[in-house]
């Protein structure tokens, strides 16, 4: 199967940085975008100014308004637009391979992106990437490696071996499932991990919760079909860690102000934001213990500060480490 041209749905900065990339190994490759500017500055200017700033992009990435006929579709839209664009495009999408980017659960349904796809797309062909990534990295060709799952191992190969490049490396996997909630649920604990660095409690607290949330993590994902080995790889620890450690990410960033004591009213750019309720339901939904996120939630609703939370935490009954 030809997998030469590609299209991106979504022009902000992780599209843009994900055509980047894909030029970079070769491909042909489009952005589809909303925003007439936008789409005008890459084809005339060769750059994003609005969501990357003067990062130069390759002169082979075009980018319309329209879905053109391709052999590989990204979407990289917010998880909560996600619905809509898979809506809007649908027609393009049948039975294509649609790799899915965004890391979130949708709201209202409590869904996947995979399960939004299959949904309103029954016969594309879902695969999702995921894994340690900022847009700016992966733009400027810094060395960038992420998981890419898919249910049929040679299909899922085929198509990491064309989007890869020499500073964009993925690995195959077939834990879609796992991928895909390791994604969404470590950015409700990078907004935990964010609000302890941002209410001075030290890093041997925020390294603390790092690895609870990475067993309470575990916990979830293999009560939902997911795979504990998925886990100790780039979608699961290496995510965690660079979303719980880095000022890059928005989530973090997000719990440090949450942390210096920033009303939670108005917060909502950050995708652990509408994830943190989402990852509730779930954990309530199969009786999971899960007291971090829980603690997120609380964060949030401002029914408590980071200090009376984490006192809390240390408060709870010795166990044994699971």
């Amino acid at each position: 199967m030809a997998l030469e041209r590609v299209a991106v749905i979504g022009a902000g900065a992780w599209g843009t940085a994900l055509a980047q990339a894909a030029a970079i190994a070769g491909r042909e490759v489009v952005i589809v975008g909303r925003d007439p500017a936008v789409i005008a500055d890459i084809n005339s200017r060769h750059i994003n100014p609005t969501h990357l700033g003067m990062q130069q992009l390759s002169p082979e990435i075009t980018a319309a308004s329209a879905l053109p006929d391709v052999d590989i579709v990204i979407l990289a839209v917010p998880a909560q637009a996600s619905r809509a664009a898979l809506t809007q495009f649908a027609p393009g999408l049948r039975g294509k391979p649609v790799v899915l980017t965004a890391k979130g659960l949708e709201h209202q349904s409590l869904k996947r992106q995979s399960e939004i796809l299959t949904e309103i797309v029954p016969d594309a062909v879902p695969f999702v990437l995921s894994g340690p990534s900022f847009a700016a990295d992966v733009a400027a060709g810094r060395p960038t490696a992420v998981t890419l799952a898919g249910d049929d191992a040679e299909a899922t190969s085929d198509i990491a071996a064309a989007l890869a490049g020499p500073s964009f490396r993925l690995y195959a996997a077939d834990d879609r499932v796992g991928v895909e909630l390791a994604g969404a649920l470590k950015n409700v604990y990078a907004l935990g991990c964010g609000a302890v660095e941002g209410a001075g409690l030290g890093a041997s607290a925020r390294s603390a919760m790092i690895a609870r949330a990475f067993a309470e993590l575990t916990r979830l994902v293999v009560r939902m079909g997911g795979s504990a080995h998925t886990l100790t790889g780039l979608a699961g620890l290496g995510d965690l860690t660079l979303s719980c450690t880095s000022t890059q990410s928005r989530n973090y960033q997000t719990g440090m102000a949450l942390g210096r004591g920033v009303s939670p009213v108005g917060i909502g750019l950050a995708e652990g934001v509408t994830t943190a309720p989402v990852a509730k339901s779930l954990a309530d939904g199969l009786r999971i213990d899960a007291p971090l996120i829980d603690a997120v939630n609380l964060l949030l609703g401002g029914r408590a500060t980071i200090n009376e939370i984490v006192g809390g935490l240390m408060s709870r009954p010795l166990k044994r480490e699971d």
